[in-house]
């Protein structure tokens, strides 16, 4: 009675202020421009009787049990709320396929930060990875080294037994991504260093987001050092090329290199080729398919990005007020997409836990469910961006990054099964995915094989 009592005295007090004319009673004061930069918001949703979430705790979803084996979790999350609102996290989790892709499509109403705002880089810094040059020299540079790294990599394994997580799927985008980017031999080590350091910058963690930044802080000058010393910086490279060709009337700042570097996404190739491994070693019957059929490794890498994305998730923020899925979702909401959940909704995929090399369901999809423009079958892949608008093989474009990083892991792949027909398992092996840390990506970090 005494809620009801205040909200009628809160209604009439309402109706008179309506009719009431300002211009009579007093002039209102403008009301203060917005300060620049994303709002925070204040959390004022409350949950109904009937609306409790018993089965998940938000402790859960930052646990080592997450850090692990993620796809219980977000099972409970996809299968009874589909919109769990994280109080202590402060964010809303989007699990279903055809929710997570809507708003992941969705620009009007949402928006991903860009990564300048993530690592805290000045404003003026902009990524180069937009121009249509640069990409076409991206592709040149990946397809004319890939094999050769490739060979050396291989050609370095000594022993019998080898952690392919290590020696093989790390080496070969580690060395790759160097190669492209023109980095002298002597200063390779440093620059790989610091270029996976520097993705700590974005952590919430203090100590970690400070590693980070002084990662940034270091790989800046680096950057400036190799732009400076033309007779160090003698190998040709994407970073040479950017500086000296394409934009030799413009001033290429450390920061917009930095920022080109970020959005050239190394995780996806990294993550995903030592994933596509764990799934071929650790199933017998999918191992034989691409075995006895080289041209399998294709469909083989798409389903690990549906089965085993190394990257779970991503965060989209509301433009507006948004009501969707049943709530209230405040101006600057975050939502956090799991693309691990999504890609194994059961509503999308049949036996979606499972590991299928050339399932039928695997359709060329974008992420509103249409097929895709550039023909390339897959699930969600959160860090290769979306899919491009362009076909497979355009005229006057170069592939797009999914295309390059597909043909990557493929290329490795197959020159691995080439040399080593007979790889397997080593005896006693137990290997498994998980993260290091929050955020980071779930992947396979020790793969032991006899050769």
């Amino acid at each position: 009675e005494e809620i009801e009592k205040c909200f009628r005295i809160r209604k009439e007090v309402f109706v008179l202020e309506q009719e009431c004319d300002p211009k009579d009673e007093y002039e209102h004061e403008e009301e203060p421009e917005a300060a620049p930069g994303y709002r925070t918001y204040e959390v004022y949703q409350r949950e109904r009787v009937g609306e409790t979430t018993n089965l998940i705790k938000p402790r859960q979803l930052i646990s080592d049990e997450y850090l692990i084996d993620p796809y219980p979790l977000l099972t409970i999350l996809r299968e009874n709320y589909p919109c769990y609102r994280d109080w202590l996290n402060n964010r809303f989790w989007i699990t279903r396929y055809d929710d997570v892709t809507s708003v992941f499509a969705d620009d009007q109403n949402y928006e991903t930060r860009p990564k300048s705002w993530y690592f805290s880089i000045g404003n003026d810094a902009h990524s180069l990875w937009s121009e249509v040059e640069v990409q076409k020299q991206h592709e040149k540079l990946v397809d004319s080294q890939v094999h050769d790294v490739v060979g050396e990599v291989l050609s370095s394994f000594q022993g019998r037994k080898i952690n392919l997580a290590t020696d093989f799927c790390a080496q070969i985008p580690l060395l790759l991504f160097s190669r492209v980017m023109g980095i002298p031999k002597a200063d390779t080590q440093v620059f790989l260093r610091l270029y996976w350091e520097m993705h700590l910058a974005k952590s919430w963690e203090p100590t970690q987001k400070q590693r980070g930044i002084a990662a940034l802080h270091q790989m800046e000058e680096l950057l400036s050092k190799l732009r400076n010393d033309r007779n160090v910086n003698s190998e040709e490279g994407l970073i040479k090329t950017m500086q000296e060709n394409l934009y030799e009337n413009r001033d290429v700042k450390p920061q917009d290199l930095i920022l080109t570097l970020l959005d050239i996404d190394q995780e996806t190739l990294f993550g995903g080729l030592a994933n596509l491994w764990f799934n071929l070693l650790t199933s017998k019957s999918e191992m034989t398919k691409v075995s006895e059929d080289h041209r399998m490794l294709k469909f083989a890498w798409l389903e690990t990005l549906r089965h085993s994305p190394p990257i779970l998730s991503t965060e989209r923020f509301a433009k507006f007020e948004v009501e969707r899925f049943g709530r209230l979702i405040p101006k600057g909401g975050l939502l956090m997409c799991s693309a691990a959940a999504a890609n194994r909704d059961p509503r999308q995929f049949e036996s979606p836990n499972e590991f299928i090399v050339g399932r039928k369901d695997l359709c060329q999809r974008e992420p509103r469910g249409q097929y895709r423009a550039d023909g390339l079958p897959s699930g969600i892949t959160f860090s290769l961006g979306k899919p491009s608008v362009h076909p497979a093989v355009p005229k006057e474009r170069s592939r797009s990054l999914y295309a390059i990083v597909r043909d990557c892991a493929v290329i490795a792949s197959e020159m691995l099964l080439d040399s080593y027909p007979n790889i397997r398992l080593a005896e006693g092996s137990e290997p498994t995915l998980k993260s290091l840390y929050l955020h980071g990506i779930h992947t396979c970090w020790e793969l032991k094989v006899d050769l």
